[in-house]
């Protein structure tokens, strides 16, 4: 059976690249053509209106999407998890130099940045910072950043900007930052565009960033594609297939970047460092979709003013996420 499946060009993608490239799909049944989306609103709109069978999505805006506050109506749902953490806030080097934190402590760097965005709001100039989608983590770590250091992130601006879009956008002086997921942020810095201030896990520790969206009409073949994507996702996770991930995601029709950079942004399996956070994350341990994620994915919306007050969502959870078929098509793996 023949799938279309949309993505953007990350590394946290990887787990669906590789059950195509690495034949995993084939193993079950299944040939899979993968499409490179320019953003994650077309990425989105062509999930919903069945130009794709599913998707490398981010987790706030696969629920967004169900409970239509976001895009056309959608029949989407999560039957697994892809990934958590490798997002990561990178400021202008311009903006790092003035900001002069006392230690490189997430705290820390957060109050510089507030300092330098208050300053910058009184004289008519708010700093404006990236956000790969409204509907996002991304975004709500930024919003977590400002209040670390006691910022009203209404301080500043946000714009959408495609995370592989990102980059340029910084190096043209459009934006004072962006906060992006692997490997954008280790490319600015190596380009020397940016500065790398805080990953989002030391802001949202293990927060759920990228899950496999389907559409529920592939009925049948859910299970199939849930059991490759798996399989794939903990090859992935095994730091003995670093190298060979870091070659194919690295090649022109992925990321098409230097191996070097794709290796920054991948994790090598050393312990995290306190205080400075997770590495992307892949494998057995965050696959399973669990409702407690979603219900953490509402409560940030709350905060970030995205659902009405009063408006109650938890009901449609379980329409929405759906760890039984994960492990019907896990359970001898």
């Amino acid at each position: 059976m023949r799938l279309q499946l949309g993505y953007i060009p990350l590394c946290d993608a990887a787990p669906l690249i590789m059950a195509q490239e690495l034949g995993f799909a084939r193993t079950e049944g299944l040939d899979l053509d993968l499409t490179a989306e320019p953003s994650w609103a077309t990425l989105r709109d062509r999930l919903a209106l069945g130009h794709l069978d599913g998707a490398h999505m981010l987790a706030p805006l696969a629920l967004a999407s169900r409970l239509g506050l976001s895009g056309p109506p959608s029949d989407l749902i999560v039957p697994m998890q892809l990934s958590i953490n490798g997002n990561a806030i990178t400021l202008a080097r311009s903006l790092w130099d003035a900001m002069a934190p006392e230690s490189e402590t997430p705290t820390a760097i957060a109050r510089a940045f507030a300092r330098i965005a208050e300053e910058r709001r009184a004289m008519g100039r708010p700093l404006t910072l990236g956000t790969v989608h409204p509907f996002s983590c991304h975004s709500y770590q930024l919003r977590l950043f400002a209040e670390a250091g006691g910022l009203d992130p209404a301080a500043f601006r946000t714009v959408v900007v495609p995370p592989q879009y990102s980059v340029e956008t910084l190096a043209r002086g459009l934006v004072d930052g962006f906060c992006a997921g692997a490997p954008w942020n280790d490319v600015a810095a190596a380009a020397g565009h940016g500065r790398i201030a805080v990953l989002g896990s030391a802001l949202a520790p293990d927060a759920p960033e990228k899950v496999l969206a389907v559409s529920e009409r592939l009925d049948g073949a859910i299970l199939s594609l849930v059991r490759a994507v798996t399989q794939a996702g903990r090859w992935c996770a095994d730091p003995e297939n670093r190298p060979e991930l870091i070659q194919r995601l690295a090649r022109r029709p992925y990321l098409d970047l230097d191996p070097a950079i794709v290796g920054c942004a991948l994790p090598d399996g050393s312990p995290e460092q306190p205080g400075v956070g997770a590495p992307l994350t892949f494998g057995a341990a965050i696959q399973e979709p669990r409702p407690a994620q979603a219900m953490w994915l509402l409560t940030q919306m709350q905060a970030a003013r995205q659902i009405a007050d009063g408006t109650r969502f938890e009901g449609a959870i379980p329409t929405l996420y759906r760890p039984d078929l994960y492990r019907a098509a896990t359970v001898d793996l």
